[in-house]
């Protein structure tokens, strides 16, 4: 199948799901049997209204435990391909879609990814990204649990296109978006577990989840994309009552080349969201904004080091 084959006049329909965590409290295996089902019902929802690239927030089989660190928790992870992938696979195959799952990868005994995994429109596992930035913040302990990835920044073909897939942390950077873009990504894409901390104010607050959306729309005009962001949503506690736990902050989007918010979700509840993508404009927007063709490559070299003294 050709990269264009699932696009109806350049555009593409994608559908964002966005939840909250099921099951809280219950045993993980209930829990990730809860909060799969919802992925499922999700998607299914999401492919009946048209959508042809289905995205899943980042590690949504269960709740974000990097809250604490805990030894015990690696007991989550799983290898690729493995259980998860094997059902979305189902499911891609099934409904003839293209699905951007998240899971906890165990590679090998004591190395483990923050991995997002893409099944083709056939079921087949179109390829992997290993998350390269890791955060270790307070109620964010990414670093005790996530190898940082060796996979680099490499775009996914699929039946809908070319897909530059990066995870979370990653879209705070603009390197990790340029250079999937300068690859051939066709659409940038971030599975995304963020939230407020519940002692800050709401002025703080507000400050942070526009700064978010911000930094990504920016990245969709820096490099003529659109942009494809999905974030978890709902109230989940820290288990070690170290800090007053995570209220994730939702707002789901889609942004054309322009930064252009082509669809939002809301910032406290679950939405499967549908959104219609021009992927024609993209070539448009970079011929009026030829950012890359004025690009001072020559100069950069500084970029590769850490600071400059």
């Amino acid at each position: 199948m050709t990269k264009r084959n699932m696009r109806t006049n350049d555009t593409l329909t994608v559908g964002l799901v966005q939840h909250s965590c099921a099951g809280l409290g219950r045993p993980a295996d209930e829990v990730r049997a809860a909060n799969l089902a919802v992925d499922e019902a999700a998607i299914r929802d999401c492919a009946a209204s048209g959508a042809r690239l289905i995205v899943l927030q980042e590690l949504h089989a269960g709740p974000y435990f990097c809250q604490t660190e805990d030894p015990g928790l690696f007991d989550l992870a799983e290898p690729i391909p493995g259980p998860g992938t094997d059902f979305f696979a189902s499911l891609a195959a099934e409904l003839g879609v293209v699905i951007v799952t998240s899971l906890f990868e165990r590679r090998a005994p004591g190395l483990y990814h923050n991995t997002a995994v893409v099944l083709d429109s056939d079921g087949r596992l179109a390829g992997r990204y290993r998350k390269m930035h890791i955060p270790d913040d307070p109620a964010y302990y990414e670093k005790f649990y996530f190898t940082p990835g060796d996979l680099g920044f490499e775009p996914i073909d699929t039946a809908v296109g070319r897909l530059g897939v990066l995870v979370c942390w990653d879209q705070w950077y603009p390197e990790a978006a340029r250079l999937m873009a300068m690859a051939g990504a066709e659409l940038l894409i971030y599975p995304t577990a963020i939230g407020y901390e519940q002692g800050d104010s709401q002025s703080e607050q507000e400050r942070q989840r526009q700064a978010w959306q911000i930094s990504q729309r920016g990245h969709a005009v820096a490099n003529g994309v659109p942009v494809i962001s999905v974030n978890r949503t709902g109230f989940e506690p820290d288990p070690s009552g170290a800090t007053a736990g995570i209220q994730f902050w939702g707002s789901s989007f889609a942004a054309g080349p322009q930064g252009e918010v082509l669809a939002q979700a809301a910032t406290d509840r679950s939405e499967n969201l549908i959104a219609e993508v021009d992927m024609a404009r993209a070539e448009h927007v970079r011929r009026i904004w030829p950012f890359f063709r004025d690009r001072r490559i020559d100069a950069f070299a500084d970029l590769s080091r850490r600071w400059r003294d």
